[in-house]
C-alpha cells in the first residue's frame, strides 16, 4: 500500500470516530505509525483491519486490559458500561499494576451491580464496602421486619 492510499485511509477512520477522539490510544498511536510509514508487515494487517471495522460495523473500544466491559479513554478516564467510575494517570493505566487494579474495579463493579445498584464513582471508589460488610448490614436492617 502507499502513502497516499494509506492516508486516505487514515482520513477515513479519523472522520468515523470523532476526528479520533473514540479512538483507543493504541488505534490512535496505529494510525499515526501508519501515516509516518513506520508499519511493518503485522502493522498493516492490523491498520487495515481497523479501517474495515470502522468502515463497515463502526469502531468499537477494545476491554481495557481484556476485562469485559470496562473502557478507558485518551486521558485516562476509566468507564463501566460506559459510565466513568475511574481516572488512571497516563501511561501507568497500562501497567501491570494498573491491571491488577483494574481487575478489582471490575470485581467491584459486578458486586454493586449484584446488589441492584449502578456502578459509578462513589460506590465503587469513595464509599467502597467488602461484599460481606455491605450483605451483613443489608441484612441487619430486615431483621426483626413482618413481610
Amino acid at each position: 500500500m502507499d502513502s497516499r492510499d494509506r492516508c486516505d485511509k487514515a482520513c477515513e477512520i479519523l472522520r468515523k470516530t470523532n476526528d479520533g477522539n473514540d479512538l483507543d490510544a493504541y488505534h490512535l498511536k496505529l494510525i499515526e505509525m501508519a501515516v509516518n510509514g513506520f508499519l511493518n508487515d503485522e502493522g498493516e494487517k492490523a491498520f487495515n483491519g481497523l479501517h474495515t471495522q470502522v468502515m463497515t460495523e463502526g469502531y468499537k473500544k477494545p476491554w481495557f486490559h481484556g476485562i469485559e466491559n470496562l473502557i478507558i479513554d485518551q486521558t485516562g478516564y476509566v468507564y463501566w458500561k460506559e459510565k466513568e467510575i475511574e481516572h488512571y494517570d497516563i501511561p501507568w493505566a497500562y501497567s501491570d499494576e494498573a491491571k491488577e487494579e483494574s481487575i478489582e474495579l471490575a470485581r467491584r463493579c459486578r458486586i454493586i451491580e449484584e446488589r441492584g445498584d449502578v456502578p459509578n464513582t462513589s460506590n465503587v471508589i469513595w464509599r467502597w464496602d467488602d461484599d460481606e460488610e455491605a450483605t451483613s448490614r443489608k441484612n441487619e436492617g430486615t431483621q426483626g421486619t413482618c413481610a
